[in-house]
């Protein structure tokens, strides 16, 4: 009896491939994958009909009364007056206008009807404006604030007046 023993098959190498040729497979493979997740985001990220959801409104609480941090009688006036400001707004041109904004001087005057304090309050308030701004800027409170002033400076220059009003204890 005869033995024949089967070699192994041999193959032939296989071809080595180029960086360029690895790259283009590579690309290939990347844009195939790329058009899979692609295709999963549109398909997950779908528009479904839903109803708008209801408006929900909050009840308006009053706003409790805040009190005064400062003790001089000056710096107090200068403090409702910026509460004014805050509660009424702040105008242009007139005293008031019909939405019931108010100017800076009609602020220190409704802040303190009557009183005596209200032209030291406008003194020390102008010293203030003065002090960023050149004196032919700033001929006086409503000047400026017709001319130079925005809200953001009318409330920021009464908070500065009434911290000044009270470290000189005014």
């Amino acid at each position: 009896m005869t033995t024949t023993t089967l070699a192994p098959a041999t193959r032939a190498p296989e071809p080595t491939l180029t960086l360029d040729e690895r790259l283009a497979l590579a690309s290939l493979a990347m844009d195939d994958r790329l058009a899979t997740a692609s295709l999963a985001v549109d398909v997950n990220s779908a528009h479904i009909a839903v109803d708008p959801l209801p408006e929900i409104t909050i009840p308006h609480l009053p706003q409790t009364a805040v009190p005064c941090p400062f003790r001089t009688p000056i710096a107090a006036i200068l403090w409702r007056a910026r509460q004014l400001l805050d509660e009424r707004g702040w105008c242009q041109g007139a005293r008031s206008n019909e939405a019931g904004a108010i100017c800076l001087e009609g602020a220190i005057q409704y802040a303190a009807p009557g009183s005596d304090l209200v032209w030291p309050a406008l003194g020390l308030l102008l010293e203030v404006i003065r002090r960023e701004f050149r004196d032919d800027d700033a001929q006086s409170v409503p000047h400026w604030n017709d001319q130079h002033g925005t809200s953001f400076m009318a409330f920021r220059f009464l908070d500065q007046a009434a911290e000044f009003a009270h470290s000189r204890n005014l």
